[in-house]
């Protein structure tokens, strides 16, 4: 969590200016505040298994981000925390069911689906790419980053986007852009803890 705070303080400015061409211009800002609290919740609780970890995370989203971000960003953690369950270790395999159930849990809060426009054309590309490829992130990150890209030329049938009917074609979405980020600080994270493991 505190690897995808860092993302999306480096990419705020990007997300608001992609916010501000098809939506209210305060998705940067909303998810920086949301997420430094998160990881501040995070570091003064220190919970004890990544299920636990991902529920508080999505606890102070919702009670921090305004707007959409923050209920369905939270319902994605909090359902995978729950999905997780207690257990102290989460391998790949546990992780891409906990986020599938959150991801579902998304589409069904925001009565979206694939091809709409949103968070999900990002989310749905990188849980089945870590499905597929047996747990690789990397796989996952490129996936999500396609997903995101791939809105462009979409017309945005959900969300506050929708509301601009044609004139929301030629832009990226914004929550698939920083879905993009979480899966991308996610790559890099298991990165790092593999390469620890090595040395």
């Amino acid at each position: 969590m505190a690897a995808v705070s860092a993302a999306v303080d480096r990419e705020e400015d990007r997300l608001t200016e992609l916010d501000s061409a098809i939506g209210d211009a305060d998705h940067g800002a909303n998810m920086r505040r949301g997420l430094t609290a998160a990881v501040a919740s995070l570091e003064e609780e220190a919970p004890s298994s990544p299920g636990a970890v991902l529920a508080l995370a999505g606890r102070r989203l919702i009670s921090t981000v305004g707007g959409a971000s923050g209920p369905l960003y939270g319902t994605l953690l909090r359902r995978a925390g729950k999905t997780l369950g207690t257990e102290e270790t989460a391998d790949p395999g546990r992780l891409r069911e906990a986020l599938r159930a959150g991801v579902e849990a998304v589409a069904q809060l925001g009565s979206a689906a694939r091809g709409d426009k949103t968070m999900l054309d990002a989310l749905y590309p990188a849980v089945e790419a870590l499905g597929d490829s047996g747990g690789d992130f990397e796989a996952a990150r490129r996936a999500a980053e396609e997903g995101a890209a791939a809105t462009v030329p979409m017309r945005a049938r959900r969300g506050r986007a929708s509301y601009l009917g044609e004139r929301s074609i030629g832009h990226q979405d914004p929550g698939a852009t920083s879905s993009a980020l979480f899966f991308a600080a996610l790559a890099d994270t298991a990165r790092t803890v593999a390469t620890g493991e090595r040395a």
